[in-house]
């Protein structure tokens, strides 16, 4: 059996695409590699490439069921993290949320890793993660 594959995408749905392509644009530093509206299929998507090959979806289903902001104590997603290689890189993304005047909790350490969280327009909960540090 081949190792279990890494993930390719993550794919979030939103209330709002435009905000929330304007919000990723700025975090990310970048601006979406795909933006395809399927009308017939019922939803719009808005797509990000991310370092090592790995791609992060908005999609928007009209119509679709409506509740409120993200909840992750709701069934399903509990929050996406993205990984640092270390703490100087996790501080560097501290500075830069900061800098989009991005609300988070600062850097929360424990014994298997450092992280911070903070949440997009749609509360939707993300984290900034680095291994822990050796002695």
């Amino acid at each position: 059996m081949a190792d279990f594959p890494a993930i390719a995408h993550v794919a979030v749905t939103v209330s709002d695409l435009e905000r929330s392509t304007r919000w990723y644009r700025a975090l990310f530093g970048a601006d979406p590699v795909l933006d395809e509206d399927e009308r017939a299929g019922g939803f719009h998507h808005t797509v990000f490439a991310l370092d090592g090959g790995q791609l992060f979806g908005l999609h928007t289903h009209p119509g679709g069921v409506k509740g409120g902001a993200f909840d992750e104590h709701r069934i399903g997603l509990d929050h996406v993290a993205f990984a640092c290689r270390d703490r100087a890189e996790l501080e560097s993304w501290v500075r830069r949320l900061d800098d989009l005047d991005i609300q988070h909790g600062g850097i929360v350490d424990a014994h298997y890793g450092s992280g911070v969280s903070f949440r997009d327009p749609d509360n939707i909960a993300l984290e900034f993660f680095a291994p822990p540090q050796s002695a």
